[in-house]
């Protein structure tokens, strides 16, 4: 090799002509680099030259020609190379090329200490990591962190050695760069150690806790934004180590990252990782934050930092401190019972909706909004209180009040959009006025502020229209239709989007009453569908195709007709131009047009399934990025991003500037560079974006289009069952719910005499043979996937799934003996909060450890967040559906379950004592008389819960009370218990709401008839009768009116003597609406109104709708 002309090339690179560069480039990496005297070249350079770039570039590229050329090198010269190496580093005055020598070392050291060389490395590095010499002290202690990250489970034996030096160093007089350099050394350490294997290094590196926090601080004070920023970073790292690290200092570190978060007077960098590092808390160590309570500390001093934002728009995506600040309230909100957030953030939003102050005003808006989504039910019990101050402040006469009251209505119209549909007649206006004010302002294309504005009250609308039914959007489709379409012609790519989506939103709320709108609107959009000629026009053409396909919802098959096969052909286009979010469009289109054409979809179903399973069949190759300085957080790290597994290369100081400022010799270009691994990151995350809307829309098509879908069954199991384990989670919940829904399509093609289960085991009706198999190969599939899945979305989009899928389908689902073990399994952890997807870090912690405070939190015993509370929810959702489905043989079951039920059914949050108790009821229903054993236990719970503060909790008690005397045959218990739940009930039939009268008119009626003689008719039934027709419960027709029969039939002289007044009721029930009785009970009822006619024809003659049914007319 032509050394020469090697190091005259090396040169080139640094040229400022970008020519010389790429031609030196290519040529280095042709003709030297591929020989592995290029990396002794390199390392001469690296130790020799007197350029600091030229060293630098060369650490650079010798570090990644080690791995490839080092065996290559003569052992001979190796000693020579290694001493030489560590002594120029120990003494090189620039950092960045020191730190860049210091990974060569370690590339070297990973290789030569794998096979037994350079053994006396780490005692030297020890000894000059204690020079007097900071430089070298500096060297050593960066050298060994790198070593560590490298081939830290090599280096176990020597953890005590190592702690206790860098005990020392992190108290360093002289050096800032060794505190942190012991700091980031520590955190690789913490990383390889387990409590219960290595307990006394776990103390020590606890015991380093408060000397870290002191670096951070001295970063801080400082103004060192690049050792802060590593600190931060030690930090977060912890955070993910063994929970006995962090535990015992754990909550003055909170109160420090807090004090930080609100310090006016720190860098906003600071400030903004502090509060990124509570977030990480609040996620992994939720249960602990929990129990320090601290949420409402959190809470509030996050709403006193977003008075700090001013004009800054709470959408941009710049990392701010008020945007941090809302960040962590939505994570708070998430995460934390209603009560540490929630409830504290309303107790004190009056000082700032009322303030003087706008930007405390929008504080308070902004932060209300935010919390929205993690607690919804609970926002939704003070809506009535929340709504009017939310409509004062849209009237506000600042700018950016106004518009935060705007985001807190789209905000509340995303999580409630029927309870907010209900104040729609001061809602629409408000918006229609607001939109109307925009519009006439706005000045121009620059006018950014009148711009967003439109754009918000289109996406109010947007949002809002979704909860209203077609009758009430009928009201405005003449204000909003005109001034929708005017803006479709609007200069601004964005506000036409968001227009089209708004009226497509609104078309598809209005249903058939869009209908004389339709055409217009559709002549006005067909010439979106054909761009394609930018960026902009292809989004347009998404939101404009999405639009469409809502529309033909509306307006239904035989309208949209004429316009189906032109955009089934744009849409298959749209796959070819190369825009993924016109992929998605286009499946999402075909899934609509399966729902509204139904089998008549069946012309296009072939090419249609093939571009889907194209796309679900795309391979997804793993990738490994380099990133600048925009990337940093995440250097060395695997992350997964929108389901792609991406490990982002680790980099040192030197790689930051070479990205920056030298031309990389692997052919990276400074922006290009940037630029395209950033685009390489979009495209995974598009493919997997793609395939969760792609395997969704089969479940739509094959829901839809069942028949004609029979041939690609078999496919369709091939190609989704693998998306079960995919690496996002977005594909799995996908995938598991279109497995489900293809059970439940295929399950009705079946003969109806099939359809018609019988709760049981054995099945009292078989499926088909096919059936049969296709759910053992999901059931097979699915259930292992729900007791390892990490993700909590997904587990409860899989709750559901089973749910609606038994109740459908019956027991046939669960009959394989090696199925319902699983299920309990996986039931029980849910319910006790031990399910994967239910622990975070502060339960991961081994039971040995005794610095760990965290031993005693026990999760079952803390309140629930909303967020936690819906797996839960759904869990018990697949409880009951179980319940229905076994009947009297799940009492086995049950008795599993028992106490876990009876805990919520006591708990403190009266959405948990509800549920339960309802659950309790369902429970007793489908055991029948098996739930005898039962009893006493049951009447202990119930008889507190008949008390109950709570209306739904009451309700539901009552309804369990009443079903558990019907069915028990304990009626030594049920006497004991008789005349308390009778003397609850009268004052129960005159309470309004929660379905509480009907359910305790059901439970009398069911006492009635089982204990005729001990009820007193002459009192209960007037009562009864006076509660009737039933309004909120219709089910509980079917016992109170069987009663009212039973009496009748018997000739009971209370109920005779109320024929008047039962008469105009009768009339009632069984006119409209029809679902008032179920069949069996109507007969009943029908066939009293003909034994009444028979009787008395002259009093029944008085109400026609009578005498109609009693001529069987």
């Amino acid at each position: 090799m032509d050394t020469k002309k090697f190091v005259q090339l090396f040169g080139e690179v640094l040229a400022p002509d970008t020519a010389r560069v790429k031609a030196a480039t290519a040529t280095l990496k042709a003709d030297y680099y591929p020989h592995p005297q290029s990396l002794s070249i390199l390392l001469q350079l690296l130790v020799s030259d007197e350029s600091t770039s030229l060293r630098q570039l060369a650490a650079s590229q010798a570090r990644s020609l080690v791995s490839k050329h080092w065996k290559s090198v003569p052992d001979g010269q190796k000693p020579t190379i290694r001493q030489h190496l560590l002594e120029k580093t120990l003494s090189e005055e620039q950092q960045l090329v020191r730190h860049g020598a210091a990974r060569v070392i370690t590339a070297i050291a990973k290789i030569d200490l794998n096979n037994g060389q350079w053994l006396d490395l780490f005692d030297t590095l020890v000894q000059a990591a204690g020079s007097r010499t900071p430089r070298h002290r500096e060297v050593a202690t960066y050298v060994l962190f790198t070593t560590i990250e490298a081939i830290g489970e090599d280096l176990t034996a020597k953890v005590p050695q190592l702690l206790e030096l860098f005990g020392k160093t992190i108290n360093d007089p002289q050096s800032a760069e060794v505190k942190i350099n012991s700091m980031l050394a520590l955190s690789r350490i913490a990383i390889l150690l387990d409590a219960d294997e290595d307990a006394a290094s776990i103390s020590k590196i606890e015991s380093l806790i408060p000397q870290m926090v002191g670096v951070l601080k001295q970063a801080i004070d400082a103004g060192d934004e690049d050792r802060t920023t590593q600190s931060f970073e030690v930090f977060q790292t912890l955070l993910g180590c063994d929970s006995s690290v962090l535990n015992k200092h754990f909550k003055d570190l909170v109160q420090f990252m807090t004090n930080i978060a609100v310090d006016t007077d720190a860098e906003e960098d600071a400030r903004t990782q502090a509060l990124s590092f509570l977030m990480q808390c609040v996620r992994f160590k939720k249960l602990r934050i929990q129990g320090m309570k601290v949420g409402e500390q959190l809470t509030l001093k996050c709403l006193e930092i977003i008075t700090e934002m001013g004009d800054e728009d709470a959408t941009d995506e710049e990392v701010t401190t008020g945007r941090s600040a809302l960040a962590l309230i939505d994570v708070l909100a998430e995460s934390l019972p209603p009560s540490q957030v929630v409830v504290p953030l309303l107790h004190n939003l009056g000082a700032y909706v009322n303030s003087s102050d706008p930007d405390r005003r929008k504080a308070g808006l902004l932060a209300l909004g935010t919390c929205v989504e993690g607690a919804p039910d609970f926002i939704n019990t003070q809506l009535h209180e929340i709504l009017p101050l939310v409509l004062r402040l849209f009237n506000d006469d600042d700018d950016k009040v106004r518009r935060a009251a705007l985001d807190t209505i789209m905000r509340l119209a995303e999580d409630l959009a029927e309870d907010l549909g209900k104040e729609h007649a001061k809602l629409m206006p408000a918006l229609v006025k607001h939109l109307d004010t925009a519009i006439r302002q706005a000045s121009g294309s620059d006018d950014k502020k009148n711009i967003d504005a439109i754009k918000a009250c289109c996406n109010a609308l947007d949002t809002l229209s979704e909860g209203l039914d077609a009758d009430t959007v009928k009201e405005y489709l003449p204000e909003l239709v005109p001034r929708l379409s005017r803006l479709f012609t609007h200069p601004d790519f964005k506000i036409k989007a968001a227009a089209i989506g708004a009226l497509g939103a609104i078309g598809a709320s209005a249903e058939t009453a869009f209908t004389p709108y339709f055409e217009q609107t559709m002549n006005s959009l067909s010439d979106y569908v054909q761009i394609k000629d930018s960026e902009e026009e292809l989004d347009l053409r998404c939101t404009t195709c999405d639009a469409m396909g809502a529309m033909a919802s509306a307006v239904g098959a035989k309208a949209f007709q004429r316009y189906v096969r032109p955009l089934m052909q744009a849409t298959e286009e749209g796959l070819r131009l190369d825009h993924p979010k016109l992929r998605e469009t286009s499946f999402l289109f075909w899934g609509n047009m399966a729902k509204v054409y139904k089998d008549e979809f069946k012309p296009f179903l072939e090419g249609v399934v093939k571009a889907i399973f194209d796309s679900l069949e795309s391979e997804e190759s793993e990738l490994e990025v380099e990133l600048g300085e925009e990337g940093a957080d995440l250097a060395g790290k695997e992350v997964t991003i929108a389901g792609k597994k991406v490990k982002v290369a680790a980099f040192s100081e030197d790689e930051l500037a070479a990205a920056s400022d030298i031309e990389d010799l692997d052919g990276m270009e400074d922006d290009a560079s940037d630029d395209s691994d950033w685009d390489d990151l979009t495209a995974v995350t598009a493919v997997a974006q793609e395939k969760e809307i792609a395997v969704e829309v089969v479940g739509d098509i094959l829901t839809h289009v069942t028949q004609p879908y029979i041939p690609y069954i078999e496919k369709t199991v091939e190609v989704v069952l693998p998306l079960t384990e995919h690496s996002y989670e977005g594909v799995r919940r996908a995938a598991t719910g279109t497995l489900y829904r293809l059970y439940a399509a295929v399950w009705g093609l079946q003969p109806e005499e099939i359809q018609k289960w019988e709760p049981g085991l054995p099945l009292k009706q078989k499926p088909t043979d096919e059936v049969a198999k296709l759910g053992e190969i999901i059931t097979t599939s699915t259930l292992s996937v729900w007791g390892d899945e990490e993700d909590r979305a997904t587990v409860t989009d899989l709750n559901r799934n089973i749910a609606a899928t038994l109740n459908l389908t019956g027991p046939s689902l669960i009959s394989s003996p090696t199925t319902l073990k699983p299920i309990s399994e996986t039931l029980l952890a849910l319910l006790t909060r031990k399910h994967p997807c239910q622990t975070d870090f502060s339960t991961l912690t081994s039971p040995g450890s005794s610095s760990s405070p965290d031993e005693d939190l026990d999760p079952g015993a803390l309140e629930s967040s909303e967020y936690d509370w819906l797996v839960i929810d759904t869990a018990l959702d697949v409880l009951v559906s179980l319940a229905h489905v076994l009947g009297p043989t799940f009492a086995e079951f049950y008795k599993l379950v028992e106490k876990t039920l009876f805990r919520f059914a006591s708990g403190s949050e009266a959405y948990e004592r509800s549920t339960a108790v309802g659950v309790l009821a369902e429970c007793i229903r489908a055991m029948d008389v098996a739930v005898t054993p039962h009893t006493a236990p049951l009447f202990k719970v119930l008889m507190h819960r008949l008390n109950d503060e709570d209306p739904s909790t009451k309700s539901n008690a009552v309804f369990a009370a009443g079903l558990l005397i019907a069915t028990s045959q304990d009626d030594k218990e049920i006497q004991r218990h008789f005349n308390t739940v009778l003397a609850k009930l009268e004052p129960m039939l005159q309470e309004d709401g929660a379905r509480l009268k009907d359910n305790a008119a059901g439970c009398a009626a069911r006492m009635a008839v089982k204990y005729q003689d001990k009820v007193p008719l002459g009192a209960v039934v007037p009562a009864l009768v006076g509660v009737l027709p039933l309004k909120e419960d219709f089910e509980e027709n079917e016992p109170v009116w069987g009663c009212v029969v039973r009496l009748y039939s018997a000739g009971e002289p209370t109920i005779l003597g109320l024929t008047p007044r039962l008469l105009p009721i009768l009339e009632q029930v069984l006119g409209e609406p029809e679902e008032q009785l179920n069949e069996k009970t109507k007969e009943q009822v029908v066939e009293m109104v003909r034994f009444i006619h028979g009787k008395q024809p002259q009093m029944v003659g008085k109400y026609p709708g009578l005498v109609a049914v009693a001529r069987g007319e």
